[in-house]
């Protein structure tokens, strides 16, 4: 045997060292440039720039570049673009707290400074994803990285703007919008958070302006009532007809409010009135523009009461609602307060309550994109989604989509492309800024971070430009992968730009995965302490290994428990064809590096039967990729890899190489080599840093597995004669380690065995494989033929074509076997009374739980059964 390069354990961080590096410095990842290869892009999902990588995101991209590096080795022209996103409210959150906790405030420092404070961040995190991201093996076009703030994007996030600005489906509006009061910046719906806290009905008594009496109304918010306008009634509800028209007076209030009928109040709902607050509330909001109602807002940007609110001025809203409340009481307008559980939206970034408030800000018109997106679903140009029940989601949000509020009152971001003139107050809007710059003031609102990361898969292409080569090559991009938490947030989003500017879907594929959960299936979070980075991960097990783990437990669109028993079991993985690789290299000797298919003229059984199921895996594991279905890839694999090649055919290769026949041997190694380089291709993808380091050590010296063809089936090696009588004879040796096993008969033990064939063609695969049989079973005697009769004492299994008799002499001592049954008859005997005794105790079984019985009764019939069989043993061996 010749001397290996490689440890006798697996060691991932030798293993990985510098291979990174060695990729980038070959440029392994750039796109092959050839122009007659289809190609293939995948552009990544770009993280925010607000920490460090996460295990979602490893199973992210793990996914996409499992992908990315199967295309090159398919031939395909693979581009994998990286980047990262600004992320507004995130990151500006995560600064403006980093500033808080060194005592400075970003008002004090001004704009200008805060956003430099802004890019220090950025420079920062990005560094580190990029770190995280060498770790993780990902074969990224660093050459093409992009931010969403870099200038190219910011070049067509402008273009966007101003064309949806021009066709009217960008607008300027008061609405009612979700606010957040501690960013003091407007929220859309899906970066709320709805979770159940403890609250109250307040039934508050509004007095009749006449004297004639007073009505009751329930509310959750009573700070807002400053703010109401009116109170509504039902115009079907019979029981108030008389009253619509007439005033009340506003409790703790001099004001007169009219009560009104509109059809969106519930009359089956508590008294069937309610107060309309038209600035704080979506539903008010309407019934006031209906009936013409003064908007009246009663709180400040911080969540503060203002001016509107008397002697609330200036009170947190939380505190004013505990003041309001006994006040009301003191003055004898709270009637009772009805304690409740309800679902309250919160802030996803930074946690308050948010605050639904009328605020002017800036909208994208949904129906016409939605409508469009939604009918390009019916077209050759639709999105796959995989699983394909996603799509229905995509289909509900898109069916009952709301205006986009894209503003935000923040300072890291896109500036909105609007100026208001000092002088005149008109606005333009425009890709560029106005000529006389000096007369115009820009708009302080930056964009929501998705519209400009709704672009990213043609805006990353060199869009606007049409003519950018990378945007005529690369887009529509194959393959989206994303969490199925991000289908409103962006998905959606880009379809329905891509198509509205492109006129083309962004992608072809969105493969869809869950979310990682730890041991218990709980969400990790910091508040539980049960999240794992991916990086600690990585350190300990390796990169092949975390990958591994990612993309065999992968089943589309489902949730994925991590635990540590995965991970030991994916690190045994690698190491089961670590240690087989050093096996085949050392028995390489001067078999040169394989090119070619092996001469299946040489073949004995096992070459045939292992190129035959390298045929098939390679065959299914190709298919399977195809419908993105990874974890049974890994099933596939690891299958081959641990039970058909490691297992058996290693150790069958055994036989010839300790033999004398140097043919048999040169051939054997050329077999052994071929089959461990097409099983490194074929992990390639998934486990990129230990298959190159073996490839290498099998005289492939200077080159990159990542750049050598993807297996693909052989003709040749279909031999379904070749995969039956192989697997006769795996049947059979298993059958006499089954008996040994029942026996306790060790394998240093030779004992007589004899196998009843069912067929000639039976009889001649065993006689001609009879040295496997004289490997693994280790029979003193071996007698093989058609006519074969059961010894009276032995042991038998029955297999498909064949039965093996082992005689019981050759395995135990008749004596010491009856003497051991014997024995533990008396034991079985011994438990069957115990347990008699409990049931014929009457106190027991009408005392006891009935399941405590049941239980006692089916121990009863397990040890009879126990009896019953040793009873017939030792009947046999006495016989």
């Amino acid at each position: 045997m010749k001397e290996v390069n490689m440890e006798p354990k697996y060691n991932p961080t030798d293993v990985e060292k510098g291979r990174y590096d060695s990729w980038l410095e070959k440029k392994v990842f750039k796109p092959s440039g050839d122009k007659t290869a289809k190609p293939y892009s995948i552009v990544i999902p770009p993280p925010n720039v607000t920490g460090k990588l996460h295990l979602g995101h490893a199973w992210d991209t793990t996914i996409q570049d499992t992908l990315i590096r199967l295309k090159r080795m398919q031939g395909y022209d693979t581009l994998y673009l990286p980047g990262m996103d600004h992320a507004g409210i995130a990151t500006q959150a995560k600064v403006e707290a980093k500033l808080r906790s060194e005592g400075k405030d970003r008002h004090e420092m001004g704009r200008e400074k805060f956003v430099e404070q802004v890019w220090a961040w950025k420079d920062e995190y990005a560094t580190t994803i990029k770190s995280q991201w060498g770790k993780l093996g990902l074969s990224l076009d660093y050459d093409r990285e992009r931010f969403t703030l870099d200038e190219g994007l910011s070049k067509a996030v402008r273009k966007v703007f101003v064309k949806l600005y021009e066709e009217g489906l960008i607008y300027r509006g008061e609405y009612i919008i979700n606010w957040d009061p501690q960013l003091q910046t407007a929220l859309s719906d899906i970066e709320v958070i709805h979770q159940d806290d403890e609250g109250a009905f307040y039934h508050v008594r509004y007095p009749f302006a006449d004297g004639s009496g007073d009505i009751e109304i329930a509310t959750t918010r009573p700070e807002t009532m400053f703010g109401d306008t009116a109170v509504a009634v039902n115009p079907s509800d019979d029981r108030y007809t008389d009253l619509v028209g007439k005033e009340l007076i506003l409790p703790l209030t001099d004001r007169k409010i009219p009560i009104i009928a509109d059809h969106h109040v519930d009359k089956e709902f508590g008294t069937g009135m309610v107060k309309i607050t038209p600035a704080h509330d979506p539903n008010d909001f309407e019934v006031g523009n209906r009936h013409d109602l003064e908007r009246i807002n009663v709180m400040n940007d911080d969540g503060t009461m203002n001016e509107r609110t008397g002697k609330y001025n200036g009170m947190d809203r939380f505190e004013a609602r505990k003041e309001l409340v006994k006040d009301l009481d003191e003055q004898g307008f709270l009637i009772k307060v009805e304690p409740m559980i309800h679902s309250v939206g919160h802030s996803e970034r930074s946690g308050v309550q948010v605050e639904p408030r009328l605020s002017t800000q800036w909208f994208v018109k949904m129906k016409p994109l939605a409508e469009a997106a939604l009918k390009n679903q019916d077209t050759k140009n639709k999105v796959n989604f995989v699983p394909d029940r996603f799509e229905h989601t995509y289909n509900q949000w898109m069916d009952n989509v709301h205006d986009w509020v894209i503003s935000r009152q923040l300072w890291w971001g896109h500036r909105i492309p609007a100026w208001y003139n000092k002088k005149t107050g008109e606005m333009y809007v425009g890709e560029t800024e106005p000529k006389d710059i000096e007369n115009w003031e820009q708009e302080n609102d930056v964009l929501d971070t998705w519209f400009s990361s709704a672009l990213w898969p043609f805006s990353t292409m060199g869009w606007p430009n049409e003519d950018s080569e990378d945007y005529k090559r690369y887009f529509p991009t194959n393959t989206l992968v994303t969490g199925y938490d991000i289908i409103f947030f962006w998905v959606s989003r880009m379809i329905f730009q891509s198509l509205k500017f492109t006129e083309k879907s962004p992608f072809k594929d969105v493969v869809i995965h869950g979310l990682i959960r730890d041991e218990q299936g709980r969400k990790m979070s910091k508040s539980l302490g049960n999240g794992i980075d991916p990086m600690d991960v990585i350190e300990k097990y390796g990169a092949d290994a975390l990958r591994w783990f990612l993309m065999n437990g992968s089943t589309p669109g489902q949730d994925t428990r991590f635990s540590y028993d995965k991970m030991d079991a994916a690190w045994n993985f690698i190491n089961k064809i670590w240690n087989a690789s050093r096996y085949v290299i050392m028995n390489l000797e001067e078999t040169p590096a394989v090119e070619s298919i092996p001469d299946m003229s040489k073949n004995d059984l096992s070459d045939s039967w292992i190129l035959a199921k390298l045929n098939d895996t390679v065959s299914e594991v190709n298919i399977l990729f195809e419908k993105f279905d990874f974890g049974e890839v890994g099933r596939t694999m690891y299958n081959f890899i641990w039970n058909d090649f490691c297992d058996w055919y290693i150790e069958m290769s055994k036989a010839t190489l300790n033999g004398d026949d140097e043919d048999a041997k040169s051939h054997k190694r050329y077999v052994l080599a071929y089959v461990l380089d097409q099983i490194l291709k074929l992990m390639h993808p998934i486990m990129p840093f230990v298959t190159e380091k073996i490839w290498l050590s099998m005289e492939h010296i200077g080159e990159s597995i990542s750049l050598k063809d993807y297996p693909t089936i052989h003709s040749e090696f279909e031999n379904d004669v070749a995969k039956n009588n192989m697997n006769t004879l795996i049947d059979l040796i298993k059958a006499i380690r089954k008996i040994r096993s029942d026996a306790n008969a060790p394998l240093s033990n030779p004992v007589d065995i004899i196998i009843k064939a069912h067929d000639e063609n039976i009889k001649a695969t065993i006689e001609e494989n009879i040295e496997y049989i004289e490997r693994f079973g280790h029979p003193k005697n071996l007698d093989v033929n058609l006519n074969a009769k059961a010894p009276e004492l032995a042991m038998t299994e029955v297999i498909n074509g064949a039965e093996v008799y082992v005689p019981l002499a050759e395995l135990i001592n008749i004596e010491d076997e009856i003497k051991r049954q014997e024995e533990e008859l008396g034991r079985v005997q011994a438990d069957i009374d115990f347990v008699n005794k409990k049931l014929s105790n009457e106190k027991f079984v009408s005392k006891a739980p009935e399941a405590v019985v049941n239980e006692q009764r089916e121990k009863l019939s397990v040890y009879e059964q126990r009896k019953e069989k040793i009873v017939d043993r030792i009947n046999q061996l006495k016989k």
